[in-house]
């Protein structure tokens, strides 16, 4: 088995397909998401207040992650031909999951309101911590890719 992430021909098919272009706009907008949603969270558990702006805010990331996760099972299924878990991000789409069922896990109590908001907050600061592991995942593999691009022929 090869060590490189990519043969030549899926390389090709990364670069030459929009899903790529796609993941590169999303993953950053995300990433803005987050920041200014953690930012609302750490309000939100520090005085109390602003409930709603946070709430929604969470809402906005969990959409974001939702929408990249289907691009990116767009992405895979264009450049392995598989739709998730293909062997090069077999590891960042099992994490995956689990960072989406903790979003996930986080709009069922805000719905049902079977809970306090503290333990909303406590599932979404859950969800962000297990996103950061995530995103380091996909930041490692990009770097890899990069490295091995610059001494393949």
């Amino acid at each position: 088995m090869s060590t490189n992430l990519y043969t030549p021909e899926q390389r090709v098919r990364r670069d030459e397909t929009v899903w790529t272009v796609v993941q590169g706009v999303l993953a950053p907008l995300q990433f803005l998401v987050f920041l200014i949603s953690l930012a609302l969270v750490v309000r939100y558990l520090a005085t109390g207040e602003g409930y709603v702006e946070t709430s929604l805010s969470i809402l906005a990331k969990t959409a974001c992650l939702l929408l990249i996760m289907v691009t990116g099972a767009i992405w895979e299924k264009q450049v392995f031909g598989q739709y998730l878990f293909a062997p090069a991000f077999f590891w960042e789409d099992v994490v995956s999951f689990g960072v989406i069922a903790l979003h996930c896990l986080y709009v069922v109590l805000l719905f049902t309101g079977q809970t306090q908001p503290i333990t909303e907050m406590i599932v979404a600061l859950l969800a962000y911590a297990a996103y950061l592991i995530n995103a380091g995942q996909f930041l490692w593999k990009l770097r890899i890719a990069r490295l091995q691009a610059e001494v393949a022929p």
